[in-house]
């Protein structure tokens, strides 16, 4: 089964949609603080994307591109996409919509971190993704994995 990703728009309905994902009590991945923050109008450009099953979104996630001059984790600094908050709902997992959005991102063809939660260790490195190892992340409280498109250079040591 194909699942499309499509960027979801800054508006209302959407933060319905979102409430959905706090009523399973994931409540560290809400993004709907995120998405209060960032309404302005409906055709704003926006970092969620998720896929619709039928009308219902069941899976979410947000992307933002960071600037080289802001690079932590990789070596030479270079800009990157920062995946954060993937998420698909109970009775929708194991069905390759979390596999689907992360090939979504993947697409842009640039350097990916991300900070894994507890427990979604092997999801991230089924994807491809490494762990980063240098204690500055340890430091912040981070599990960040980071992923390279082939022939981008490595992560720091």
């Amino acid at each position: 089964m194909e699942h499309e990703v499509v960027p979801l728009k800054i508006n209302f309905k959407t933060l319905e949609h979102f409430e959905n994902f706090r009523e399973y009590g994931i409540q560290e991945l809400s993004m709907k603080e995120d998405l209060q923050d960032n309404i302005v109008e409906n055709d704003s450009e926006s970092p969620f994307y998720g896929i619709y099953f039928g009308d219902k979104l069941v899976g979410r996630m947000s992307l933002y591109r960071i600037d080289s001059q802001f690079d932590r984790y990789f070596d030479p600094p270079q800009d990157y996409l920062e995946l954060w908050k993937l998420e698909v709902l109970p009775g929708f997992q194991g069905k390759g919509i979390g596999n689907a959005m992360v090939n979504f991102a993947k697409s842009h063809g640039l350097p990916l971190k991300t900070n894994a939660r507890q427990r979604s260790d092997d999801f991230w490195q089924k994807q491809g993704f490494e762990p980063l190892t240098y204690d500055e992340t340890r430091d912040r409280g981070e599990n960040p994995y980071v992923w390279f498109p082939k022939g981008v250079s490595e992560q720091k040591t």
